[in-house]
C-alpha cells in the first residue's frame, strides 16, 4: 500500500524530474559533441524530442492533480458556495469525459501504429512509442479528475 500511496502522490513529480535530468544531459552532451569533436550523435535529438511529448502530456497530469492548469473563471465567479461546488463538478465531468475520449482515441491510434511497424529515423526504434504518450498521459488526468471530483464532492456543504 505504501508503494501505491507514493505512486500517487509523486508518480508525475518524479518522472517529471528524472526525465528533465536525461533530457538535460542528453542535448549537453550533443552539444559538446557537435562543438568540442565536431561530429553530432543522430539519435540524441529524437530522444530529447520523444521524452519531452512524455514531459508534456504527464505535466499536463501533473496540473490538473495540482488544479493549476489555466482557466477562465468568469462563469465559476457568478456563483458561489454550493452552486459554485457544483458548477465546478459539472465542469470537471465534461473535463473527464473529454480525456477519456482522448485516452480511448489515442488508444486506438497508437495501436495502429505499433500494427503497422513504423520504426522513428534516427533510432529506429517503434513510433508507437513516441505515440503512447497520448493515451499514458490523457488517462493519467482521467484518473486525476476522478480524484478531484471525488474530493470535491465530499467538499461540497451540506443543504440545512
Amino acid at each position: 500500500m505504501k508503494v501505491l500511496r507514493w505512486l500517487d502522490e509523486y508518480f508525475e513529480e518524479a518522472v517529471l524530474v528524472s526525465s528533465l535530468v536525461v533530457t538535460v544531459g542528453l542535448i549537453f552532451m550533443q552539444v559538446i559533441m557537435r562543438y568540442v569533436f565536431r561530429n553530432s550523435l543522430s539519435w540524441s535529438e529524437e530522444l530529447a524530442r520523444y521524452i519531452f511529448l512524455y514531459q508534456i502530456w504527464l505535466g499536463a497530469s501533473y496540473a490538473t492533480k495540482k488544479k493549476a492548469h489555466l482557466r477562465i473563471e468568469i462563469i465559476k465567479s457568478k456563483f458561489s458556495g454550493r452552486k459554485g461546488a457544483y458548477f465546478e463538478t459539472v465542469v470537471m465531468i465534461i473535463w473527464l469525459a473529454f480525456t477519456v475520449f482522448l485516452t480511448l482515441e489515442s488508444f486506438n491510434l497508437t495501436r495502429m501504429i505499433f500494427i503497422r511497424g513504423q520504426l522513428s529515423p534516427a533510432m529506429r526504434m517503434p513510433m508507437g512509442f513516441a505515440y503512447a504518450s497520448v493515451p499514458i498521459g490523457a488517462g493519467l488526468m482521467s484518473l486525476r479528475l476522478i480524484q478531484n471530483i471525488v474530493s470535491g464532492i465530499k467538499g461540497i456543504p451540506q443543504a440545512k
